[in-house]
């Protein structure tokens, strides 16, 4: 055993001209939640609590797209999805299509924990969130002044944005009307930045757990499914490690991204950073994402193919990192 180690996300994909002072509100907030899990690991909590508090600390807080902040539908509308994975037994639990639960990810542990699926998404979710007794808002709760403008550009571009945090007086250099070689199956998409928060933990047991948590894109069609809420793809956590991903949902889909991780240590020996580094490279085709992980033997890991991630890790031998770019 290696000790404990952790990350946290809060998307990949960044806009250049992001204000310095909403670069360092994301890194103030990293860094909290990066100390809060460690307080946590330091009280012998167990992986899989962990990655569950600190996501729903990022889900609270409107910086990033979970929870309160979470990016609009085409209808103006909020519909989160979540997952969880803990590595022992590999044991899982997912939800889409929420629309008044506070907190996802705690649903997306009750699925796993409390029922017998794996996933449960829409109207099914609710009830089971109901039937739990888990707090419920209003939709309007998770809705800001800053998501319905960023909804507005969108319609007025008639696109999706995958860079719902642009600053509203950069609109000229990275809003919908600027060329963009970004695709997302095949089709152009304006800008792309964070959409997507996770956590990856490996206690002091070597016990490994995964959590993402999302609003999905800006102006995104209702009923839309991301990869986040899809064990294999957006979370994957199993004895070797834990993995978390954020970015074009699509392309992390498309790739099984974060199983991949697992894959490649299990089949090819591959350590940690280097499956990181190999899944980024040769399994993402031309989409763009990033990811966070960590193994059983206390290492932490990153990767990501675009211009930053949104990121923070540390391990039991005093490391801490809190970054954005390369």
């Amino acid at each position: 055993m290696g000790g404990w180690a952790i990350a946290v996300h809060g998307g990949a994909g960044v806009d250049p001209n992001l204000p310095p002072q909403r670069q360092e509100e994301a890194k103030q907030l990293l860094a909290r939640c990066l100390n809060l899990g460690i307080s946590s690991l330091h009280s012998n909590a167990s992986a899989i609590d962990v990655v569950e508090l600190v996501v729903r600390e990022l889900e609270t807080d409107p910086l990033f797209n979970s929870g309160r902040g979470s990016a609009l539908t085409e209808n103006g509308t909020v519909e989160m999805e979540a997952s969880i994975m803990d590595g022992p037994k590999r044991r899982c639990g997912a939800v889409s299509g929420l629309t008044t639960v506070k907190n996802p990810i705690s649903l997306a542990r009750l699925v796993m924990d409390k029922s017998p699926h794996s996933y449960l998404a829409f109207s099914g979710a609710e009830d089971f969130a109901r039937l739990q007794g888990v707090e419920v808002v209003e939709n309007e709760y998770f809705i800001t002044p800053e998501n319905v403008g960023m909804l507005k550009l969108a319609k007025e571009a008639n696109t999706i944005l995958f860079d719902y945090r642009i600053p509203t007086n950069g609109y000229d250099t990275c809003g919908a009307g600027v060329e963009s070689p970004v695709k997302m199956n095949g089709l152009p998409i304006s800008v792309y930045a964070p959409e997507t928060v996770g956590c990856v933990v490996v206690d002091k047991e070597g016990r490994c757990a995964a959590a993402t948590s999302t609003g999905g894109l800006m102006n995104k069609m209702t009923g839309r499914i991301g990869d986040s809420p899809l064990i294999g793809a957006g979370t994957y956590a199993c004895e070797l490690c834990g993995v978390s991903c954020t970015g074009e949902g699509e392309a992390i889909i498309r790739g099984t991204l974060a199983r991949e991780v697992a894959a490649v240590m299990e089949y090819k020996g591959l350590g940690l950073q280097e499956a990181v580094d190999f899944v980024i490279k040769n399994r993402l085709d031309e989409g763009f994402a990033g990811l966070i992980a960590v193994s059983n033997k206390g290492e932490v890991a990153y990767g990501f193919n675009c211009n930053g991630m949104f990121r923070g890790c540390a391990t039991e031998d005093g490391f801490m990192e809190v970054g954005i770019w390369e």
